[in-house]
């Protein structure tokens, strides 16, 4: 029974402290998820990383390195992640110019015990941070927005879809 259907929250022990959930007994399954999240700009940043005039030189290929470094460090950060064996993690950039924002959306795969929902999320987190970072200095009012999950397969669950 999952947490939504039992009601309980498995972070937590029967006096409520957080812990680790112990996944051991679960079978190793295929998992993979994705996420996306997206971060508007003033029409020429967008122009500026798009035609490659950035000072600091190619920003999707940084924004991208960072989103993988994260998905690959999500235990470091988020305090109850399980340290993952990661097979794969994609990032991609796209960047719209009639609504001047890029989105980015991430890939994570594994065969383990417990899902990559939390490291695609993290991955798409981090990649427009670090857009936001490498831009700040030409465009301070960019917004980070709809951050989520868009699918994950594999585990006890099954097959889950925004």
């Amino acid at each position: 029974m999952s947490e939504k259907e039992s009601g309980v929250l498995t972070h937590l022990d029967a006096e409520g402290h957080a812990h680790m959930v112990d996944v051991s007994a679960k079978a190793v399954t295929t998992r993979e998820a994705r996420a996306e999240s997206y971060i508007q700009m003033l029409p020429e940043t967008l122009a500026m990383i798009v035609e490659g005039r950035h000072k600091k030189g190619d920003v999707f290929a940084v924004a991208r390195i960072a989103g993988i470094q994260a998905a690959k460090r999500c235990s470091d950060i988020i305090p109850l992640c399980h340290p993952l064996m990661l097979s794969s993690v994609k990032v991609e950039l796209t960047p719209d110019l009639e609504k001047s924002q890029v989105r980015i959306e991430t890939c994570c795969r594994l065969s383990g015990q417990t899902g990559v929902e939390m490291e695609a999320l993290t991955a798409a987190s981090a990649a427009a941070l670090t857009l936001y970072d490498m831009c700040k200095a030409v465009d301070k009012g960019m917004v980070i927005h709809t951050v989520r999950l868009l699918e994950k397969k594999g585990g006890k669950s099954g097959h889950w879809k925004v």
